[in-house]
This record gives C-alpha cells, sequence and structure tokens, in this order.
C-alpha cells in the first residue's frame, strides 16, 4: 500500500532557523529525505517572501508560501496557482497613523508586499527591512501610501505597547488582528482581522488533497497558533512560548537541537 503524504508546514523564525538564522545541515537533510519519501514540505512565515526567498530556495522546495501571517500566499514557481492578497483599508491605517504619533512611537511602517514605506529614517530597522532590496520610501505614511496595505509595524516604547494594543482592539477590532513580536523588539504587526498562517496553509492543503490529520506543522510564537491549531500535528517547538505549548497537540526539542528534523524523523520514520 503506497504511503499518503503529509504536508509539512515550517515557520521560520525560531522553529527552523537556528538562532543565527540559519537551517542546521541535519535538518535540511531530514527535509530533503521527507521530500524524496513524497512529502509537501512548505513555509509559513510572518516574514515577506523577499526575506524568506532564500531558505525557499535553500531547501529547494517548488511549493506555494505563506508570508506575512497569511495576508500574501503564492506559488513562487507558478503564476498560475492564483495569488491570495489580504489588504488593510487605507483609511483605517491613516487613523492608525495619528493615534500611533500620540504615543511617543520610535517609528512606523507599512509594507505593501515587496514595498516598505517607513514613517520615520530609521537607520536600525533599514537595515533589518532591507533584506531582499525592497523599494524603500520615507515619510509622512499618510501622503506617501497610495494602496491599501499588506501590512503595518509600530515599533514603540516598550511601556507604551499594550496602550496602543489596547486602542487597536478598542476602536479597530473588527478591521484588524494584532500580535506582539518576540523579545527584544517592541514591535506591533498588524493585519486585516481574520487573517492566520491557518488560513494559507489551507489554501495549500487542499490544492494538494491532504486532509487536517496528515498536517504537521511547527511552531514558536503567537503567529503559530492558528496553524498549530489547524494542523492535525501542531508541534510546539521547546522554544516555544507557553501559550503555543498549551495549543500544541505535540512537541520537540527546540530550533537550536534540530526540533523539526528529531520530530519528522519519528514521525515519518525516515
Amino acid at each position: 500500500m503506497e504511503k499518503k503524504p503529509f504536508l509539512i508546514a515550517l515557520d521560520l523564525d525560531g522553529t527552523l532557523l537556528k538562532d543565527d538564522k540559519t537551517i542546521s545541515v541535519y535538518s535540511k537533510e531530514i527535509i530533503a529525505k521527507a521530500k524524496a519519501d513524497g512529502h509537501i514540505v512548505c513555509i509559513a512565515t510572518g516574514r515577506p517572501f523577499r526575506s524568506s526567498s532564500i531558505y525557499y530556495d535553500e531547501l529547494q522546495l517548488s511549493t506555494p508560501i505563506v508570508n506575512f501571517n497569511g495576508a500574501y500566499v503564492h506559488h513562487p514557481q507558478d503564476d498560475q496557482w492564483g495569488t491570495y492578497h489580504t489588504t488593510l483599508d487605507l483609511k483605517v491605517v491613516k487613523q492608525i497613523v495619528d493615534v500611533a504619533e500620540e504615543h511617543d512611537i520610535h517609528n512606523m511602517l507599512a509594507e505593501i508586499i515587496d514595498d516598505v514605506y517607513f514613517h520615520y529614517h530609521d537607520e536600525k530597522l533599514l537595515d533589518v527591512f532591507s533584506m531582499g532590496n525592497p523599494d524603500i520610501t520615507i515619510g509622512d505614511l499618510r501622503k506617501n501610501l497610495g494602496n491599501d496595505v499588506t501590512s503595518v509595524l509600530i515599533h514603540a516604547a516598550e511601556n507604551q505597547v499594550e496602550k496602543i494594543r489596547s486602542y487597536l482592539s478598542d476602536v479597530h477590532a473588527e478591521v484588524v488582528d494584532h500580535r506582539r513580536w518576540a523579545a527584544p523588539w517592541h514591535v506591533i504587526e498588524i493585519i486585516k482581522a481574520g487573517t492566520n498562517k491557518a488560513l494559507g496553509l489551507e489554501k495549500i492543503s487542499s490544492y494538494y488533497n491532504i486532509p487536517p490529520e496528515r498536517i504537521i506543522a511547527f511552531g514558536d510564537e503567537d503567529n503559530d497558533l492558528e496553524m498549530l491549531e489547524y494542523a492535525g500535528h501542531g508541534v510546539a517547538m521547546g522554544n516555544a512560548i507557553d501559550k503555543v505549548k498549551e495549543v500544541a497537540n505535540k512537541e520537540t526539542r527546540s530550533n537550536e537541537e534540530d526540533g523539526i528534523a528529531h520530530y519528522l524523523k519519528d514521525v515519518l520514520g525516515l
């Protein structure tokens, strides 16, 4: 009897990637074996495509990819597959800029797929966001943005983060979802309400006709919660936050200890 393929969904930061942002040799070896065995491997990340494509290429993937936590889903090698882009209403973004300015923020930036708009000039963040050479525009977002946006990031003082988040929940809960980045960044990430990695994963799994019970998803942060709940095997990394470990039905070693490789080797018998 032929083995039925699993869909394996990999978060990048804190999950597939070690803390130095590389993929270990062992992880690469086991993922290659899983693919050779007929399993389907995809990436589901909060990152834009431009800063995840190097890992896509390194793993030699030929599958659709989930970026911006599900706000942008496409197939890098097949234009016919379809592009799913879920955006934030420009009017709402402009209202958020007004409020953010009252909260002593360090910066705010908006992304429209691979175009990046900074509210203020910012060497430190420019460095982080210049991976993959996006088009960068600097200046008042209310003047420079002409289209609805994929995602907004607010870089705030630590003591302001919760105040801004409660404003977002009070005023914009119907239209936006927001998450807090992992330390050391005091960053609030905003995408359209109801957007998450599970929705992207659902598009990919239905394309390959793979039911949830044959989906293995790995994650470590709160942007992975929905995806781990959706997958039959929701696997928390050893370094995952407590909330992720509570939602996950499996756990593996940390991202520094090849957690993904050890789990796949055991479960898929590689």
